[in-house]
């Protein structure tokens, strides 16, 4: 199989609500179905090739909310596009809803007056060229920037700086709110509950831990914050749809994606 990867830093006027860019192009993919995990990041995904066929759609370019569980995407052999990871807390800034709206949902990005964007892509040749056009399309609409209150905004800094491995008690006390006043904030905005999103930052380390190489399931379950290797296998099951030996047999081998997840700069 042949893959080739790119990955952009947005412009410092998008930045804060794009985390970065990923250009894919791959040939001959072999596996059927992948698994698309849960993460911190709502994700919008164009296609340059054949639309994307995942969770009952068919669409060429979609935005994807925060989910707790594995959604199955149907893989074609050649595919090219481009997946952008989304501050849940930038989209109402970018999209017009908040990230709660697009909390488990898969939708048209067409919804959102962007349809044109997977026909402009091609027209440019190169990933510089199509991160550019990302930077100038975006930036327009991060003029007005709706941000939700400062408070929300450091405790969600904070439970990604610790990779969902704080208290939530002791989360609404350092910006000053109460747990259930936390609790409250989170879901309107996020669609997660702050336990449920701590939940998928462990697990979503734990799978980039398993990405860099880490085979000992007991010390990496310690090191993400799970009780024992059970208990990590069992939320792998619950999150993924499948332990973690079977997803680094099935997907392991094709993600191929060591440059994607060092968070190398190719736009320059």
């Amino acid at each position: 199989m042949s893959v080739g990867w790119a990955v952009g830093k947005p412009h410092p006027v998008v930045r804060p609500l794009v985390t970065r860019y990923i250009g894919y192009a791959q040939d001959d993919v072999t596996l059927a179905v992948h698994r698309g995990l849960p993460s911190r990041y709502v994700t919008l995904v164009i296609s340059l090739a054949a639309p994307v066929r995942m969770a009952g759609h068919r669409l060429q370019a979609l935005v994807g909310g925060l989910h707790t569980s594995a959604v199955l995407i149907e893989q074609d052999r050649t595919q090219e596009g481009l997946q952008l990871e989304l501050d849940p807390l930038g989209v109402r800034t970018l999209l017009g809803v908040t990230a709660a709206e697009l909390s488990g949902a898969v939708v048209d990005l067409a919804e959102f007056g962007l349809g044109d964007l997977p026909e402009r892509l091609r027209a440019r040749p190169t990933w510089p060229e199509r991160f550019a056009l990302l930077d100038d399309v975006l930036a327009t609409r991060a003029v007005d920037p709706r941000r939700p209150p400062p408070e929300l905004g450091e405790a969600w800094r904070r439970m990604r700086g610790a990779d969902g491995r704080v208290r939530v008690a002791d989360l609404a006390g350092e910006v000053g709110w109460s747990r259930r006043h936390l609790g409250e904030r989170f879901r309107a905005e996020l669609g997660l509950a702050p336990k449920q999103a701590a939940r998928v930052l462990r697990f979503e380390r734990a799978g980039r831990l398993l990405r860099g190489g880490h085979s000992d399931l007991a010390a990496l379950a310690v090191e993400c914050g799970f009780y024992d290797q059970a208990h990590l296998s069992n939320e792998w099951r619950a999150l993924a749809g499948c332990t973690p030996g079977t997803w680094i047999a099935e997907e392991l081998p094709f993600l191929q994606d060591g440059e994607v997840a060092a968070g190398q700069d190719s736009s320059a």
